[in-house]
């Protein structure tokens, strides 16, 4: 044991004058003295601060007066097993120890502190403890002055959320306590909705981490590693242009030193790296309280660093980050102490019994609770341990310029970042954003575009309403004008339909619920499809009626062919298929997400459209469907249309040539239709601007080309007053006439037929008995028959033999029966007059072949 005799003596030497006079309190003082294979010296720098600590000690009144810290040395050598057996052997060697100073090594802190229970110790540390070591419930014997890394984790996360920064990536050096850092706040960040895009680390060459950063476009990026890496980091940083007001750079190594930037020679100029590194954020632990005012020991902060410098330069050892937390940590320890030595002697000097002694269970929970009810003011700030941790202040460091600047701070008493925002100053309109904003545009139709085609709809309906109600009220003249008011009527119903349907689109969810507008898709898809169908049903029928008026006048048929099934089974198909498509797969308001984008390089955010439309699970499906019965329809429409271009058969008011242009615009524009429908769904202003138009359009066309010249014509010949009415009149009172002659003419001819058929029946029965007289005298007919034969030469026949007149009879009794029948045109003998003369036909001369 004698090799820990100098380095005590050297700690303790000043109190040795006193040691007569003040209690002796034994504490292991656990650090590695030498400098090792490759490792500074890490007690060098703390030393200083820790004799500092013991002399402002003896300076204090009782009871810290009283007492004597005495420091045994332990050179852990950061190594855990030497560690170890060299603690064993001076706990062995005596005194009775209760507390142990120190522990700068993690190796060697996370093997004695989980025994620390075990063995009865109560470890104070200067050194922030890894993450590993927060698991109160196995190292609840282990407290440090310096934060712990999981509080400066905490804080980056506080900062990210404060920002709103949802998108992060973390470069991390290899170093086996940045590496529990990176885990731990990943760990963090999972209790977030804070994503982390990318975690790369690096040991050399921090380039090829950082490309892959960028790979990822990743624009916040969180920096764990030393503070002699920060040069080559930026360096690499500039090089790949990940600085300026796209990027935002945070380092949370949690070192308590400051700016090293440029220090270590690299590839980039100096203005390079401050560029690199302008604007970025540095999360450090207070090192020094931010009031100046003196603390327990009696110095200010200011005091106290002026102090430790003089006595470092005397020593001429370098500064270390940890000198403040180890001068803090050995008062912890004498307060701690001396608290539980007070208890111990108050305890035996008024208990019951004389000379009773504290257990060592009992001391050291006495010593745990004093350690956790520590409350004081040290040079780094206000002193005091939760859950084991010491709750400090974390700086929010910006660089600016060549400096850093004091920007915010984040307590881990409450958890809260503040940030003084008048001195924040970002390289953009503000901070960076953490990717790409992506704005979502909603793409609909305006108010003011749906308020002027609803408008041109409604006149159009109110247009079609008018002439719907003249072809009704006027349906006698209008019947003797058109020769058809029913597929007139159709036609304007189809057109009512058709121009509905347009007041039903454009609607999205901003104007009316979901519900409704579910509802209005099948509406409009009714309205449009009936209404389409209904309007190419009549205007195809008389389409076929003048074709087939055509062919009957070249080929002077008398009978037309009826179209009145085929409209009706085309309307039952349309009912059947729109029946079946809102049964099996109703329409469905849905988003529809599109694929264009539009990048705003200045502001850093990419527009991605999306629009609403009326949609099913199968919609291609029933839209060929419905397409593929009407687009043959529509071409034996044009088929008809194109024949009848020339003819001259359809009523005066409307031409063969209007109406087969009508079918044409019909197949134009339904064509029209359906493609734009489906090269326009990605804007629906502009499917619903030209699907109205043409829809109106069309309907227009109808109105003007093929009512409007009827209606002008009906008003016209309905312009001339009484004078028009009486020509009327007389126009009927003539028809009636003319009706009424070839009534009685055909009572005449029925009753001459009547007196044909008698004289016929008369000249019959006298022919019958005139064959019978002669039958009786058959014999004495042949003998004298025979006579005469004899007398006249035979060559010559008599054309009155009986065999002769029956002959005749047979043959020609049908005939004249006939042929004296004036119903079926026949007319007798003896008026014969009556075919020269045209009053004895009955003629109904009326074009039912064009109309139904």
């Amino acid at each position: 044991m004698a090799r820990f005799g100098p380095p005590l003596l050297l700690l303790v030497g000043p109190a040795l004058v006193l040691a007569g006079a003040r209690h002796p309190l034994p504490v292991l003082f656990t650090v590695p003295v030498g400098s090792g294979s490759g490792r500074e010296n890490l007690t060098a720098g703390v030393l200083p601060a820790v004799r500092l600590a013991l002399r402002d000690l003896e300076r204090q009144a009782a009871p810290l007066g009283d007492y004597e810290v005495q420091l045994q040395l332990l050179d852990s050598q950061c190594d855990p097993a030497k560690a170890l057996k060299a603690l064993f052997d001076t706990l062995w060697a005596g005194p009775r120890y209760l507390l142990m100073l120190g522990g700068a090594c993690p190796s060697v802190t996370s093997l004695i502190a989980r025994s620390l229970p075990a063995l009865g110790l109560l470890q104070v540390s200067f050194v922030a403890p890894p993450p590993n070591l927060s698991n109160r419930k196995w190292y609840s014997h282990l407290f440090s002055t310096a934060p712990s890394v999981r509080a400066v984790n905490l804080a980056t996360v506080k900062l990210l959320q404060r920002y709103r920064w949802r998108r992060i990536g973390v470069l991390t050096q290899d170093r086996p306590g940045l590496t529990e850092m990176r885990k731990d706040l990943i760990r963090q960040l999972l209790r977030t909705d804070i994503q982390l895009a990318a975690s790369e680390s690096f040991s050399g060459d921090a380039c090829s981490s950082l490309k892959k950063l960028k790979d990822e476009d990743v624009r916040i990026i969180v920096g764990q590693f030393e503070d002699v890496s920060v040069t080559e980091v930026f360096c690499c940083a500039y090089r790949l242009n990940l600085f300026g007001p796209r990027y935002q750079w945070i380092l949370a190594a949690g070192g308590p030193s400051g700016w090293r930037l440029g220090w270590q020679p690299s590839g980039c100029s100096a203005n390079s790296l401050l560029m690199a590194a302008d604007g970025s954020f540095r999360l450090q632990i207070r090192q020094f309280s931010g009031t100046n005012t003196p603390g327990v020991s009696g110095r200010t902060p200011q005091d106290y660093l002026e102090s430790y410098l003089k006595q470092l330069n005397q020593e001429g050892s370098e500064v270390s980050p940890l000198h403040a937390f180890a001068y803090d940590a050995v008062w912890v320890a004498a307060r701690v102490l001396v608290r539980v030595a007070e208890a111990v002697k108050l305890r035996g000097k008024y208990s019951s019994l004389r000379n009773a002694s504290v257990s060592e269970e009992e001391e050291a929970k006495m010593l745990l609770q004093a350690v956790k009810s520590t409350q004081f003011e040290g040079v780094t700030g206000p002193v005091s341990f939760r859950n084991g941790e010491r709750m400090t202040v974390i700086e929010l460091i910006q660089f600016q310029g060549d400096s850093g600047v004091l920007v915010g701070e984040f307590n881990t008493s409450h958890q809260q970042v503040r940030v003084l925002s008048q001195l924040l100053r970002f390289k953009g309109p503000g901070p960076a954003k953490d990717q790409t904003l992506v704005q979502r545009r909603h793409r609909r139709v305006g108010l003011l575009l749906y308020a002027v085609i609803s408008s041109a709809a409604a006149g159009t309906i109110l247009i079609t309403l008018i002439v719907l109600c003249i072809v009704t009220i006027s349906h006698r003249r209008w019947f003797r004008r058109s020769g058809s008011s029913s597929q007139d009527e159709l036609l304007l119903l189809g057109l009512l339909l058709s121009s509905s349907s347009v007041l039903f689109s454009g609607l999205d969810r901003t104007s009316l619920p979901d519900q409704t507008l579910e509802i209005f898709c099948s509406v409009r898809l009714w309205t449009l499809s009936a209404g389409h169908t209904v309007g190419f049903a009549a205007l195809f029928t008389r389409t076929w009626r003048v074709y087939s008026a055509c062919s009957v006048q070249q080929k002077h048929q008398t009978r037309l062919q009826e179209t009145g099934c085929v409209q009706l089974w085309i309307l039952l198909l349309d009912v059947s298929i729109l029946t079946s498509w809102q049964i099996l797969d109703p329409l469905r308001r849905v988003v529809l997400q599109h694929s264009s984008e539009e990048y705003v390089a200045d502001q850093d955010v990419i527009i991605r459209s999306y629009s609403e439309r009326c949609c099913s699970a199968n919609m291609e499906l029933w839209l060929t469907a419905v397409c593929g019965y009407k687009a043959p329809l529509l071409g034996l429409g044009c088929f008809l249309a194109w024949n009848i271009r020339t003819g001259d058969v359809a009523p005066p008011a409307v031409s063969c040539k209007l109406l087969a242009l009508s079918m044409f615009s019909l197949t134009v524009f339904s064509a029209s239709g359906a493609s734009e429908s489906l090269l326009a769904t990605g804007d629906p202003a502009v499917q619903f601007c030209l699907c109205s138009i043409l829809i109106l359009s069309w309907n227009l066309f109808i109105l003007m080309g093929l009512f409007a010249p009827q209606i002008y014509c009906m008003l016209c010949s309905g312009g001339g007053g009484k004078l028009q009415q009486v020509s009327e009149l007389q126009g009927e009172a003539a028809d009636e006439e003319a009706v009424d002659r070839l009534r009685r003419l055909n009572q005449d001819l029925r009753s001459q037929s009547a007196q044909l058929d008698v004289q016929i029946e008369t000249i019959t029965m006298e022919l019958s008995e005139m064959l019978q007289d002669e039958t009786g005298s058959a014999a004495a007919f042949l003998t004298h028959e025979a006579q005469v034969c004899e007398e006249k030469p035979s060559g010559v026949e008599n054309i009155n033999s009986p065999e002769r007149v029956g002959r005749r009879l047979s043959v020609q009794l049908p005939i004249l029966h006939h042929s004296y029948l004036p119903v079926i045109g026949g007319v007798s003998s003896s008026s014969s007059s009556l075919f020269g003369s045209q009053e004895a036909f009955v003629s109904c001369h009326h074009d039912h072949f064009l109309h139904t």
